[in-house]
């Protein structure tokens, strides 16, 4: 199916084969925001959530999240995940919480997913975490930003 590697001669889906690729160090970084009234931002960035700590739950609930991957989408491989940080940071201009997922391994196969999957759930926890206060709160340009190691090499998004 047209270099589709998930997808067999057949066009079914299927988990690759990465038993012959070598180990290489693999780094993924990833990026997403969660755009809000300035009241919220401030409500965050202040400490008053009646939830408590927005920004350490979140940052908490993506690095679980990227250590569970593989149970959350059906193809990607376990992996030794051998770091993974994220950055919450309130952007006021935006109004705004940037946040940015770095994921690092030594294995087979790339940690994209990893760092992606760790954007979108901390994402989702600031959502959480003040919901009660502004439901409109959008989720907002969730994207790969690097990604480095392996066949293809070093990719960086245009910024």
């Amino acid at each position: 199916m047209s270099g589709l590697s998930h997808f067999d001669d057949k066009g079914a889906a299927h988990m690759v084969d990465v038993s012959g690729k070598p180990v290489t160090a693999r780094t993924a970084v990833a990026e997403g925001f969660v755009a809000m009234e300035p009241a919220t931002l401030a409500l965050i960035t202040e400490g008053r959530a009646e939830k408590g700590d927005v920004l350490s739950v979140a940052r908490l609930a993506g690095i679980m999240a990227a250590k569970q991957t593989s149970a959350l989408i059906p193809l990607c491989h376990p992996l030794p995940i051998t770091k993974v940080a994220v950055d919450l940071t309130p952007d006021p201009a935006r109004s705004a919480i940037r946040i940015e997922a770095t994921v690092k391994t030594s294995g087979q196969t790339g940690v994209e997913m990893e760092a992606l999957t760790a954007v979108s759930i901390a994402c989702l926890t600031v959502y959480d975490m003040v919901k009660a206060v502004e439901k409109g709160m959008r989720i907002e340009g969730i994207r790969l930003l690097s990604k480095d190691g392996g066949k293809s090499g070093r990719y960086e998004a245009k910024r």
